[in-house]
């Protein structure tokens, strides 16, 4: 089992994967991609039960990254644990390259579900979860949401029937940075006490620090051995790991020069 300074020395290289892969494109999410760094990491190197030599195993755990813009952390995880060749993280939204700027599932191993228009994703993971339930299969499934998203009603629908069907195989993880596209959540649409909309729902329901290792690893523990479905708020920052980007909406998807390429690089470097 991996140590946490292991985790969060992975973390930091995945960043600096995201950075260069968005660079090279041109293109790209930056923002989102940075602050769901360490989710993405404890959920693949702790709590996943996956075979990257058989992507399409029945048994295996599923994950849907429903902020889907935030591709480029999971293609590097992916590339880490060897569904795809470290090579292709260059080709990222290249034209016929299978790494697109949001994940697709007939193009990609280790995809679960193909996502991008936002809010659909933990409807498709109770679809899951339930199939799971009714054909007898053990697996679990981590939805990946980002709190701007859940402005959405239609995931509001999908958490009642979770807990209607007790699906306890069912984990919603909140990646709250406070910032999407046009500016703050609080600006946008505010979420109010988010953690109290989902217990009242009926969820079991924690917030931790998003970028803490440790604190992630006992808050997803916890909530797989709690007899229901349950949601995680991982608090982070948006642009985690490059100080020019941290907690600015104008970096959830611009180009990164030259200069911001090298910068970004260099203080990312300082921490492994």
């Amino acid at each position: 089992m991996l140590t946490s300074y292991e985790l969060r020395k992975i973390a930091q290289e995945l960043r600096i994967s995201i950075i260069e892969m968005l660079y090279k494109a041109g293109s790209g999410h930056p923002g989102g991609s940075l602050s769901c760094v360490e989710i993405i990491t404890v959920l693949y190197e702790r709590f996943l039960n996956i075979r990257p030599e058989e992507p399409c195993w029945p048994e295996r755990d599923r994950f849907i990254l429903s902020k889907g813009h935030a591709a480029p952390a999971l293609y590097a995880i992916l590339a880490r644990k060897g569904f795809i060749a470290k090579e292709k993280l260059n080709t990222l939204r290249q034209l016929d390259s299978p790494l697109q700027g949001h994940p697709c599932m007939f193009r990609l191993p280790g995809i679960d579900m193909s996502t991008g228009s936002l809010g659909m994703g933990i409807s498709v993971g109770v679809g899951m979860a339930l199939a799971a339930k009714l054909t007898g299969k053990k697996f679990r499934v981590f939805v990946l949401c980002g709190d701007g998203e859940m402005q959405e009603g239609q995931n509001w629908e999908a958490l009642m029937s979770a807990v209607k069907w007790k699906l306890d195989n069912l984990m919603v993880i909140i990646d709250q940075n406070g910032v999407q596209l046009d500016g703050t959540v609080e600006q946008i649409m505010p979420l109010g006490d988010l953690v109290a909309k989902l217990k009242a729902f009926g969820l079991y329901t924690v917030e931790c620090d998003g970028h803490d290792v440790d604190a992630l690893v006992e808050a997803i523990q916890n909530a797989i051995d709690y007899s229901g479905p349950s949601a995680i708020i991982a608090k982070t920052v948006k642009g985690k790991g490059v100080s020019y980007m941290e907690g600015q909406a104008a970096w959830h998807g611009k180009p990164i020069a030259e200069e911001e390429y090298k910068r970004a690089i260099m203080e990312l470097n300082k921490y492994l």
